[in-house]
Order: C-alpha cells, then structure tokens, then sequence
C-alpha cells in the first residue's frame, strides 16, 4: 500500500473526486445499489437534499446547472430510479445545462443475465445525453469523474450520465485524485471581430439577440455595455428573459411562444441579426419562420460555443465560435460608427415592449392574473428569482413579469410540465437571501408538487403560486381550436392546495378574486414557511389575449 495514496472505497473516491471538483450540494433519491456513496456523503461537507421522486430531484439539479453554470449533481437508483430521472435529463439536453446523472447499477459479476433492476444506460440515455459511461474499476473514478465535469461544461453544456455498479463501489482501489476542472474557454478571433464590426457598421436595421447558457454576470455587464455603445435593440430568447435587464431603455423583449408580434417583425425585418449564445430554434423563431431556411434574409452573426450547431439550420454571414462569456470579454474591441443610424429603431423597439407589458387585458373572472402579475412587479424586489414550469399560465408570467437580475428566471425551454416546483427549491436553498417565487398550473403542480415536501423538510421557505383553471389548458386550447366542443382528457378535479400546503406543513392561502391575492400573497412571504398561494382562473382566461370561446370560434 503507498504511503501517500491511502485505500478506499469506490464510493469513498467518488465522494472525494465530488468535493475536489467544488461539488457544494447535490440532490438524491436513495437506492441500495449506491449505500457505499450515501454512507461517504455521510461525513463529506456537501448539502444532500433528499427529495421524493426522481424527476423532482433532477429538474432541482438542473436548475442548480442554470443558477451556477456548473454541474448540477444528482444520484438516483438502478432501472425504475433511472427512467424516472429522464425528464430532467431531456431538460439539461435541450436548455444546455451542465448535469452529471449518476445510477446506480448491477454488480458487475451479475450483468448481461437480466438480473434485477438491469439496464443498458447507454442504450437508453445514449441520444440525450452528451455521454453515458459505466465505471468497472474504483481506480478509474477520478479519471471519468474528472472527464464527466469537462463533457457537461464544455462546449455546449448538457447532462451526463455515469453508471455505478454496486460492487464497484464498495471495492478499495488506491488512486490519486484527480486535478480540478476548469472548462476551456473558447475565444473570437481578431478577424472574427473585425468582420462582425464591418457589418455591423453596414446595418440600418439591426438587431441583438441573446440566449442560451455559459453566460456569467460579467459576461451580462460587458453584452449591456455593448448594446450602449452601439445604441442596439437587444432582444432575448425563449426563457433566457435574464439575460438582458427588462428596466433597460434598449431591451426590446423575448422571442418565445406567442411573441410581441411587433418584436416579430422587427426580426424579420433587420438587415443584420447578431445572435450570441441562443440556437434560435423552434420556440423563439417562431415555429421556424422568422429566417429563412438555409439561408436568412438578414445578415446572420452566429456567436456559439460548439462549430456543430453554426449553420446547421441557418447559414450565417459570419459564424463565430465562442462561448457567450469569453466572446463578451472581447467586445470592448468592437468599436461602433461615428453617426448611429438606427436610434429611432431603438426607441421604438422599446416603446412597443413597453406597451406590450404594461396594461393588462380584462378577461372573464373575478380573478385577474394579469393585474396579479403587475402587482407584484410593482412589489417585489429586483432580485426576485422566478420559476415556472409549461403550460398557458406561465404566459402572463413571461410577459408581465420583467426580469431584471442575472439568473431571474428559472424556466424550461424544453417546454417541460413539473419544473417549476423542484428548481424554485434548489433556486432558495442556493440564494436564501433572494425571494422565490414559484408559478405553477394546477396540472404542472401535480406532476412534481411532491417536492413542496422537500421544502417543508429543509425549512426553505419558497412561495408556490398554483394557477387552477380545473383544465390541462394548453392542451384545451389546442383541442378547442382543432374539435370545439368535443372535451376529451383535458378536465381535471383538483384537490385544495391550499389545505394541501398545511397538510405537508405549510402555508397555505386561496385566491378566488383580484382583491384577496396581494393581501395572500404577503401573508404567505411573511410565514417563513414554504408556501401555497392557490388562485382559481375562470377556465375561459386560457391566455392574456383570447378566451376559450374565441379559440373555438364561438366568440
């Protein structure tokens, strides 16, 4: 045995490689075929938050991933704990963010028989992930661990999964552990940016769009600084509405599902589009239609860390291979012309957000969330961080709310329903000092509302506004626009969130009009308690603009 290398566990070694690599807290479902790790986190410094269900857990390390930019961790059980753990994974695969799954597996003596709970990860998470491994040699962890970090950071961003056999945990191995991973940073070219400055200096009619992940608020400042000294329209991309503060005179608003259609068409209508982080796919390109395919109308700047996603939709005039911060750093290089053109663009591009967020449509009910949703605008603070999960409610969010703080928003572009429940968890537990508030539909609640459980069993006290219209309604929306009338799988019979709220241990209040929800909703943040403020939407409210009625053509 080397005296400068102790033995130890495979799960030892893991644990250790965890705490290495900055690993600050980690979500789990327990399972048997990993004790040897559980028993090693026993005594390691990180924050375990024991949740209820696989999915939950997931989605809470993937928002850690959003919030931080590094890996979110989390461990789940062999086969049934795994599956259940894919809808996170398809969120860090299609939002771009660091994830490392790690599953328990088999003994590795007992494998390729069909022995219990086994599965083949590599076949079964092989087109979502960016990498599956299975590690056979406690010796090896370091090594792969150290490589999973590196695959989930670099490039574009997405999950990792690493498979743990059981035995192979409880093996001693004496290994060194591996060095801290720093993801590369990939960095414009000189011609690059006196290219992008050539046609930028060219433009009429330009535009900035931002998205996608691996932004830093460093890289925030030095993109907000840029858009000044150019006097740029800058607009964000579906569910990336942080990236760009609401409160500035050049933000123009987000491209997502039912957009401004006057920020739509000032997108098909610049000559010069400078898109820096975001792939521009379905939801913020409107089903694809604001550019051409292959070729857009406007002079595409392509900023994106990973050359594959660099023209394949959209050939760009100048793709640039980057990520958003260190392309942000380089800005300072990128001089503006002596006379702007564009100014009154500018302007204008702001008055028009401003009038699409500002006053609410009154739609039937005695209880009006987009009134809801100003109020609290008003009241809250800036660095308010807020969650939501899919669904029609998370409309009214997405457009009344204005972000103003660097990770502000936590939401899926995945489209994903149940998310905003387990990440306004891990968003409270990572900034207690930030409000949290958590917008969920009554259907989005009940597919991950078991984690309102795991707020209550850790004391974070985050405040859950559940939307209940008593209908899946995005899905009733669709329905009535393509069979009015014919209501099928779409109505749901909800319990009383808020009597559900008291029954785990916490807050709960109940909304029925306008008038009741602010004096609620402060009750509920002063409880110091996780918190269910359950409004009921009158079911033809299905969006800020239209009724049912009108989408079935009866009105």
């Amino acid at each position: 045995m080397s005296p400068s290398i102790p033995s130890r566990t495979g799960g030892q070694i893991l644990v250790d490689q965890l705490v290495r690599q900055g690993v600050e807290r980690l979500t789990c479902v327990p399972g048997e075929s990993y004790l040897a790790a559980l028993d090693a986190l026993h005594d390691s410094p990180i924050d375990v938050l024991v949740c209820r269900n696989e999915a939950g857990a997931t989605m809470m390390a993937e928002a850690y991933g959003k919030l931080t930019g590094k890996p979110g961790i989390c461990f789940v059980t062999r086969a049934p704990g795994a599956t259940n753990a894919a809808p996170g994974l398809h969120i860090a695969e299609h939002d771009s963010t660091p994830l490392i799954l790690f599953v328990g597996q088999a003994e590795r003596g007992m494998l390729e028989r069909g022995c219990f709970q086994e599965m083949d990860y590599k076949a079964v998470f092989g087109s979502i992930a960016k990498w599956v491994v299975e590690i056979d040699d406690p010796a090896r962890i370091p090594e792969l661990v150290a490589r999973a970090f590196r695959v989930a950071t670099q490039g574009r961003p997405g999950p990792v999964v690493v498979s743990l056999p059981e035995d192979m945990l409880t093996e001693a191995a004496e290994v060194a552990d591996a060095p801290v991973v720093e993801p590369v940073e990939i960095w414009p070219g000189l011609a690059d940016l006196a290219r992008l400055q050539k046609l930028v200096w060219e433009a009429k009619r330009p535009l900035m769009i931002l998205g996608g992940s691996r932004w830093s608020e460093r890289a925030r400042r030095e993109v907000i600084r840029f858009a000044e000294r150019f006097d740029l329209p800058v607009a964000t991309s579906f569910r990336r509405a942080s990236l760009f503060p609401a409160d500035h005179p050049n933000y123009a608003g987000d491209l997502g599902l039912g957009p401004n259609p006057k920020l739509a068409a000032r997108v098909r209508e610049a000559d010069v589009l400078l898109v820096i982080g975001g792939r521009l796919s379905e939801s913020p390109s409107s089903s694809y239609t604001l550019l051409d395919i292959p070729q857009p109308r406007q002079t595409l700047i392509h900023v994106y860390p990973d050359p594959e996603e660099i023209g394949r939709v959209y050939q760009p005039a100048l793709g640039i291979v980057a990520s958003p911060h260190a392309f942000a750093s380089a800005l300072s290089t990128v001089h503006p012309p002596v006379e702007i053109p564009w100014s009154a663009e500018t302007k204008a591009a702001r008055a028009d957000f401003l009038a699409w967020t500002d006053k609410p449509t009154v739609l039937p009910g005695e209880f009006q969330y987009g009134e809801a949703m100003v109020w609290l605008r008003e009241h809250l603070p800036p660095e308010t961080i807020i969650a939501n999960g899919a669904g029609n409610y998370a409309i009214w969010v997405h457009r009344y709310w204005r972000y103003r703080s660097f990770t502000g928003q936590l939401a899926p572009t995945s489209g994903s329903v149940g998310y905003s429940v387990p990440a306004g968890v891990m968003a409270k537990r990572q900034f207690p000092e930030r409000p949290v508030v958590v917008f969920a539909g009554d259907g989005c609640f009940l597919m991950n509302g078991q984690e309102f459980a795991t707020a209550v069993q850790y004391d974070i006290p985050v405040v859950v506004v559940v939307v209940d219209n008593a209908m899946y309604g995005t899905i009733r929306m669709h329905q009535e626009r393509e069979y009015p009338g014919r209501v099928s799988a779409t109505s749901l019979k909800n319990p009383d969130f808020a009597a559900l709220a008291r029954a785990y241990g916490g807050h709960g209040e109940t909304v029925r009009t306008t008038a009741e929800f602010a004096p609620a909703f402060e009750r509920a943040m002063a409880s110091g308690k996780p918190a269910i403020v359950h409004c009921f939407l009158d079911p033809q409210a299905v969006t800020p603009a239209k009724t049912l009625d009108q989408f079935a053509g009866r009105g």
